[in-house]
């Protein structure tokens, strides 16, 4: 009975939100009370593990993700994300602006929203092509493969942070693995793919105008722009090292933990850029402190879509589901792996949002890491992988990619949805190669 709740709750999500087009937040909510009701749950507990799922989830993330909107959001606002487009296609040269526009979208992505990643950098992906003469297509799929990657596999990108929460992951592991698993998937689904992908005649939007391009003396220095949106991962990459190596004393591995946790990782960013991307090159501190008020405005819908995933997350746990869903998948001879990444796979195809599908099959499968000993942090990058693929006509992405680059509905989906399933299959086999390893 209990997966036929569970069924029955997702089919009425994907109706909810794609076809209805009711708000995210709410379907969510309205779901998770559907199957706690459906599964017998007392009502006057219901409201509770609403509460319960949504205060735990965001108690960590409001912080992760609100410094990561800051730390993005002046990135692009000094110039420093062109700089580091400029100063890698000069570095690589002509013949290897693919290389060079898949490098950028990785560094920028790390820190930027995808969407907001998207925006900045096309402009530039626009300029770059008709400066060198390659196809449009050929330089932007790299570029956005590299952007994708970042999105569903590493924090502070609001599902991997998420699921990383969700599985009680190491932050700075997932990290790890996460970029061990994006070079082979990018370079797969990028400069690789894109040779044997139908070269279809993309062109500019002509509505579209550049927002703001930056004077070589308006922007920071290249080193600065990388160092800057490259610090959280040095720091928390190096900490997570260290540590590794089990060589510090007790009270010095309590003081590099410290340092490494993301939120202090972040917060020592965001305090370093407001000075070298902000005050240093003339603005106010208030100037400073506007540009990330304004950050945190696009990401309020975000933190709501992820607490309404925690609130069902909480009632699937406090309902029974999870636990029986557990008991059924353990008598599975497949990997739980896969069988993560098939869930988030389906949930991907029905709903659309890589977050929500990503959030939701998290929720289900979260039995089987305490019940196996399949690794957490590498149940977050499968079942990132899963959320990126089948990307079609009920992908906000999917539309974004279309509209800017003037394609049909059958040339994007040649193009764009074959990147991101080979994304995520890519993605799939090298959690897989590297669940070997460790």
């Amino acid at each position: 009975m209990s997966l036929v709740v569970v069924g029955i709750g997702i089919l009425a999500l994907f109706l909810l939100v794609a076809v209805i087009r009711l708000n995210t937040f709410i379907s969510f909510i309205l779901v998770a009370l559907g199957i706690g009701i459906f599964q017998g749950m007392p009502l006057d507990q219901l409201v509770g593990s609403l509460e319960k799922g949504i205060g735990n989830i965001l108690g960590f993330l409001v912080m992760i993700l609100g410094f990561g909107a800051m730390l993005g959001k002046l990135v692009a606002e000094s110039g420093a994300a062109q700089r580091i487009t400029e100063g890698l296609v000069a570095y690589f040269g002509v013949k290897n602006t693919k290389i060079a526009v898949m490098l950028t979208g990785f560094l920028v992505g790390i820190t930027l929203f995808y969407s907001v990643g998207f925006v900045i950098l096309v402009p530039l992906v626009f300029t770059v092509a008709a400066s060198t003469g390659l196809p449009l297509i050929q330089v932007a799929l790299p570029m956005l493969a590299s952007l994708s990657v970042t999105h569903g596999f590493l924090p502070p990108h609001p599902a991997p942070s998420a699921l990383s929460v969700m599985f009680e992951a190491d932050l700075g592991k997932t990290l790890l693995y996460g970029f061990i698993v994006s070079i082979p998937a990018i370079l797969i689904s990028g400069p690789v793919l894109v040779r044997f992908l139908p070269m279809v005649q993309a062109r500019p939007i002509k509505e579209f105008q550049a927002s703001r391009v930056f004077t070589k003396e308006e922007m920071p220095s290249l080193g600065i722009s990388l160092f800057t949106t490259l610090l959280p991962v040095l720091i928390i990459g190096i900490a997570t090292v260290l540590i590794e190596l089990n060589t510090l004393s007790a009270q010095t591995t309590t003081v590099v933990e410290f340092i490494g946790n993301p939120v202090i990782a972040l917060l020592i960013t965001v305090l370093f850029a407001a000075y070298v991307l902000g005050i240093r090159r003339g603005k106010s501190v208030k100037e400073v402190m506007d540009i990330y008020a304004n950050s945190i405005k696009g990401i309020t819908m975000v933190l709501l879509i992820i607490a309404g995933s925690g609130a069902l997350k909480q009632i699937l746990v406090d309902s029974g589901v999870s636990q029986e869903i557990g008991v059924m998948l353990e008598g599975i001879s497949i990997s739980p792996l896969i069988i993560a990444w098939f869930i988030a796979t389906v949930i991907r195809f029905t709903v659309g949002s890589a977050t929500v599908a990503g959030l939701t099959a998290a929720g289900i499968v979260l039995p089987l890491v305490s019940a196996t000993d399949v690794s957490p942090e590498l149940m977050v990058l499968a079942i990132g992988s899963g959320s990126l693929m089948l990307s079609h006509l009920n992908d906000s992405g999917f539309w974004l990619f279309k509209e800017y680059f003037n394609l049909t509905i059958k040339e994007t989906l040649s193009t764009w949805t074959v990147m991101e399933t080979s994304i995520g299959i890519s993605g799939l086999l090298g959690v897989l190669a590297l669940n070997q390893l460790i």
